[in-house]
């Protein structure tokens, strides 16, 4: 019988409900009664994920995570920087899941299970944030906040509807922050009310981004920007951002290697992946082109792999 693959499997016991929780120990049991010898280990508070890879990823040979993006986000800090390249498998269990729905896994754990257990994995462009790796986006402005404001009895309860009663409160919160952002193909400098650098094709559940222009491993950012405007008009704006209407004037919509943004008069807040991300002033974002290898079905967000050159055969 061949060696068994040692696989450390992340769980986050809060993400989800009861009933999703043991789904997860099911699929444990699943994996260990096949070709898998996993060991669990679940995260007791933030951050626990990175420190748990950190430790145990030299004896495995792919690493699981079980829970929302931000478990996800965390699972990654840890592989990044690792000696050694090990492929990451996602069980979602969050309440929004973007990054899983861009990437095409299964809702149902089980059949997202099936997709590690295929093999077939894609090659992943990391965002790094000033020190911090994030896996899909990062946002400043209207609405980022409800993300990791939400309590997560509620998010467990209520789900998605539970952050659209958070973000309410927030309309009468939002001010414009003004901005001069750096990107490869030029300068703005504006006064903005929200952003967000992504590379996913849906950010926070409140919009897509245009399936022609993402590419999940092209080495490039997709940058959405919303300029200040009256109250009145704010809704209306959103409106156009959820149909993908971008005017190039209020609302831009621009691809990037890199970024940097610099906000003079305030520390603006930031959501990475759904956490909290911190205040700043001034904000480095740089793109890890194919940083992660992750257990993906064939999607078109992805550009194929090169393949080998052939040897040409002789005359």
């Amino acid at each position: 019988m061949a060696d068994k693959k040692k696989a450390l499997l992340i769980v986050n016991p809060c993400s989800g409900k009861d009933k999703t929780r043991a789904e997860a120990m099911d699929i444990v049991d699943k994996f260990s009664h096949e070709d898998y010898e996993i060991s669990v280990h679940p995260t007791k508070c933030q951050g626990d994920a990175t420190n748990i890879v950190k430790e145990e990823l030299a004896d495995n040979e792919l690493v699981i995570c079980c829970g929302g993006d931000g478990t996800l986000n965390e699972t990654i800090n840890g592989v990044i920087g690792m000696p050694r390249r090990v492929p990451v498998g996602y069980l979602p269990s969050g309440t929004t899941n973007d990054l899983a729905a861009s990437l095409n896994l299964p809702v149902k754990l089980h059949d997202a299970a099936e997709i590690i257990k295929d093999g077939h994995t894609n090659d992943y462009d990391i965002g790094l944030f000033n020190n911090r790796c994030f896996c899909y986006v990062a946002s400043f402005g209207a609405f980022a906040r409800s993300s990791y404001s939400t309590p997560q009895k509620l998010k467990n309860t209520f789900g998605y509807a539970a952050y659209l009663a958070a973000a309410v409160p927030q309309v009468f919160e939002i001010h414009a922050t003004r901005m001069r952002i750096e990107y490869d193909g030029g300068v703005i400098e504006d006064d903005f009310m929200f952003g967000a650098v992504s590379n996913s094709l849906s950010v926070g559940g409140f919009f897509k981004l245009p399936k022609d222009k993402v590419k999940f491993n092209d080495g490039l950012f997709e940058v959405l920007l919303v300029k200040k405007m009256p109250m009145t008009s704010l809704f209306s704006v959103l409106s156009k951002v959820r149909k993908q209407k971008y005017d190039g004037k209020q609302i831009i919509l621009l691809q990037t290697r890199k970024l940097k943004i610099h906000a003079p008069d305030e520390e603006v807040a930031w959501t990475l992946d759904g956490e909290y991300g911190g205040k700043h002033h001034d904000v480095m974002v740089n793109i890890l082109e194919k940083a992660v290898e992750i257990y993906s079905p064939e999607n078109d967000q992805f550009l194929p792999r090169p393949q080998p050159e052939t040897a040409k055969a002789e005359d």
